[in-house]
């Protein structure tokens, strides 16, 4: 077995195929030098330096795992069973892809002093300092990443402007109306939210926008998105699909014999939502290695098809979300958006397909359950958020 990518996916392959039984050898490949770690901590622990690092609590000695870090992969000859990468070829019988996603740049500040994404543990360690010093910060993007940035940065004492393209917070992920009550978190850190707004270019010290304005900026966290980690695969004969990402099946193989796909790089069909789905969140990563180890050691297995899963930290909140609600054809709320606990249910066709929860990790829960058994709902008991999310079922 060889998997390649030593990030949440990577490891937890690892896990579950010993898990499950598996004997033979297994070698984990990381483009990274650093042993590997989980990234949430990033935003938040390690930002501010209240941990040093966020290291899997896994012994890969004892489990039989042989890691290959700080060696990058360059390309696959399926026909060969063999993964090139910068040391060499290694042979496999099974190959598991787990290669993540990687940030957006901002065009034209490759080289810029001072500009900064935030994907990695180095990433990490380099804005710790920024935000110890307490500069003026610009934060590109006013996504969940951006969002989880100026709370650490507004935690740290620095100055905060985040300039978002688009008219709203989370533009891509939300809903204008859900998304609305966002911006004014913003505010209430002491954050300057400027949306609608494009960034012309980037100086030493200094964020030029559309309008001209110049932004002081001691530096520049860029937040814009992600995408599979995937430039690698171009030539070879694993399909890709539109965004990039590596099209898997059902049970997460691709269209190469004995490849698999797992994690943020891949796309797999839902039948729960009726299309494919593209999810760059830490429970995919969690959940789907499971599928994987189950299929390479010959088990029947249920189809992969996960309610999604994410959550959020940020301004003193915790934001969590459940399902997929693009295709939903009724919007609910539970709670005031104004105050600090609500939640917004999504229904198709009655049944519950996705919600999001401001404070009320009870909500998400119920609802995480609901969604998964296609629970036919009850709407006008469902806004009553005095009321069980579950005793709106029908």
């Amino acid at each position: 077995m060889v998997v390649a990518g030593a990030g949440m996916a990577g490891v937890q392959t690892a896990v579950a195929l010993r898990e499950k039984g598996f004997t033979g050898t297994i070698t984990l490949i990381g483009a990274e030098p650093h042993q590997p770690y989980d990234r949430p901590p990033l935003s938040k622990a390690v930002l501010l330096g209240t941990a040093e690092g966020s290291a899997f609590d896994v012994d890969f000695e004892a489990l039989g795992v042989e890691l290959r870090l700080g060696c990058e992969v360059l390309g696959v000859r399926t026909a060969d069973r063999v993964l090139d990468t910068e040391t060499g070829p290694v042979p496999y019988d099974a190959l598991v892809l787990a290669t993540g996603a990687e940030p957006l740049r901002l065009p034209g500040t490759e080289g810029v002093p001072g500009v900064h994404l935030l994907r990695t543990l180095d990433d990490a360690e380099r804005l710790r300092p920024v935000l110890a010093r307490q500069h003026d910060v610009v934060v590109v993007g006013a996504g969940w990443i951006g969002a989880e940035f100026t709370t650490a940065a507004r935690e740290a004492g620095c100055a905060v402007t985040v300039v978002e393209a688009a008219e709203r917070p989370l533009a891509g992920a939300l809903p204008a109306e859900v998304a609305e009550p966002m911006a004014a978190w913003y505010a209430d850190s002491g954050a300057v939210l400027r949306t609608g707004t494009r960034v012309e270019r980037v100086e030493q010290g200094a964020v030029v926008l559309g309008d001209g304005t110049r932004v002081p900026a001691g530096a520049v966290v860029v937040g814009i998105g992600a995408r599979p980690a995937t430039a690698w695969l171009t030539g070879s004969d694993i399909a890709l699909g539109a965004h990039g990402e590596v099209l898997a099946d059902d049970r997460l193989r691709t269209s190469a014999p004995d490849v698999y796909a797992v994690g943020d790089c891949a796309s797999f069909p839902s039948g729960r939502y009726g299309e494919r789905l593209l999810v760059h969140h830490w429970d995919n990563a969690l959940q789907g290695p499971r599928t994987v180890a189950a299929d390479i050691l010959g088990e029947t297995t249920a189809r992969y098809d996960p309610v999604p899963y994410f959550w959020s930290e940020q301004f003193g909140r915790f934001v969590q979300y459940a399902g997929h609600h693009p295709g939903a054809d009724t919007l609910l709320w539970r709670g005031d958006p104004a105050g600090p606990a609500w939640s917004v249910c999504w229904l198709r066709e009655g049944r519950l397909a996705a919600l999001l929860a401001v404070g009320r990790p009870r909500d998400l829960a119920q609802g995480r359950r609901l969604i998964e058994a296609g629970t036919p709902m009850d709407a006008s008991l469902l806004t009553d958020p005095a009321r069980p999310l579950k005793a709106a079922s029908v």
